[in-house]
């Protein structure tokens, strides 16, 4: 694909709750994904209510964003029960797409809900040209690829359909195909493909039969980040960029989406003199996550993307609070606190478009203006001098000393990067 042929592609961020809906739009996200009150995989997020839905519509709208309804579990005898009144509903609502996997579910959208975008989930495994026109001709507006394709097979795939496409490109990456295991079922008696996964790949495992093991082991994988080859997948024509964690936090939503746009942006205004900085590389790092590897993109992975030996690197950072208001005379900042805040504490402030500002905790105040040193609760309003210039919404992060040391005492093997 030529560069005149690039298509700008949406950076498709997760939002468990309406919080994390605003602040993903807040920091960049072009569009969003939710789960609704029924039919999502994933029973424990903050699921939206039909009013949370229609607020997180509004507030997409104001931004010239999108929002999307994930609607991906497998369809049991029972389960067709009110699925058409629910697409009805959230099509009336004004969501821009629906997310489906099970053909059941997707005939019933396409009958009762006429209208209504629907998106193929990655649960379909959809790995060819061949499937994704299937998927046109019956009416479906976009396919979210199976995890398991290389760059070359996404390449071709793109040449023989137009169809838009979805790749994942930062998250947890699950140990079964596509997502479709039923290790959670026989373990804890949580159906994985109706929302109730515990995740028994990443239990600790110990080696039966083997005395000496050096570790405990998981059957799990490390994370997938992609920020480092976003033009291979502009160029191979991808529409949207997914990013996983749906269970995340505000922190890493707003980091994530922050920082995908800011690099497709860069990419897009100049790619023949684009370049991945390393700043955009260590953002990442400050967020909570596994070690980070490319998945199948470039090839099959490795012993090396497994979860076992000593980690290549940790994150340094906690998150701290969010900005609630600043006044610039005074040179005040009043803080929602998320963890603990002491005084002398370096604190990095970031907002939208990458911005970063730092400042040490030089005075602080709790809600009943008394003069503190240390600020323990979480969620309490916290006032702060500052002298340096933040605005609302602003995140604020804290580098945490001696991390690599508390990893180790837990018997966490941590390789110094």
């Amino acid at each position: 694909m030529s560069k005149q042929a690039l298509v700008r592609p949406e950076v498709l961020a997760p939002a468990g709750d309406l919080e994390k809906l605003k602040v993903a739009i807040t920091y960049g996200a072009d569009a969003v994904y939710i789960g609704g009150n029924a039919y999502s995989l994933r029973s424990r997020a903050g699921n939206f209510t039909y009013g949370e839905i229609q607020e997180a519509v509004r507030f997409a709208r104001l931004h010239q964003a999108k929002v999307y309804v994930a609607a991906n579990m497998v369809m049991h005898v029972g389960d067709e029960v009110g699925a058409g009144e629910f697409f009805r509903k959230i099509r009336d609502i004004g969501i821009s797409a629906v997310i489906i996997s099970d053909p059941g579910l997707i005939e019933i959208c396409l009958n009762e809900a006429q209208g209504l975008p629907i998106h193929l989930s990655t649960q379909a495994s959809s790995v060819n040209a061949e499937t994704l026109k299937f998927w046109k001709n019956e009416g479906l507006e976009r396919v979210v690829l199976a995890r398991e394709l290389s760059m070359e097979e996404i390449r071709a795939i793109r040449q023989k359909t137009d169809i838009e496409i979805e790749v994942f490109v930062h998250g947890a990456m699950c140990i079964a195909y596509s997502g479709r295991c039923v290790l959670s079922n026989h373990m804890s008696l949580r159906d994985a493909n109706r929302g109730g996964c515990s995740q028994s790949c990443r239990w600790k495992y110990d080696l039966c039969g083997f005395e000496n093991a050096p570790e405990k082991f998981s059957m799990s994988s490390v994370d997938l980040s992609m920020i480092e080859h976003l033009p291979d997948l502009i160029e191979a024509g991808v529409n949207s960029l997914k990013i996983e964690g749906r269970m995340k936090s505000i922190h890493y939503v707003s980091t994530l989406s922050n920082v995908y746009k800011k690099a497709v942006d860069t990419y897009l205004t100049d790619p023949k003199h684009y370049q991945v900085r390393q700043e955009w590389i260590d953002e990442l790092w400050k967020v909570a996550q596994r070690e980070l590897s490319t998945g199948f993109y470039y090839g099959l992975p490795s012993e090396r993307e497994q979860l076992f030996g000593a980690r290549q690197r940790i994150p340094e950072y906690k998150f701290v609070g969010e900005v609630i208001s600043y006044d610039e005379a005074k040179r005040l900042v009043t803080v929602r606190q998320r963890n603990v805040i002491t005084k002398g504490d370096e604190l990095e402030f970031y907002g939208p478009n990458f911005v970063h500002v730092k400042s040490v905790v030089k005075e602080m105040w709790d809600e009943d203006g008394v003069l503190i040193k240390r600020a323990p609760n979480p969620m309490a309003l916290i006032t702060m001098s500052l002298d340096v210039k933040v605005k609302p919404g602003n995140m604020i992060r804290c580098k945490v000393e001696g991390l690599i040391n508390l990893y180790q005492e837990n018997n966490v093997q941590v390789k110094r990067v």
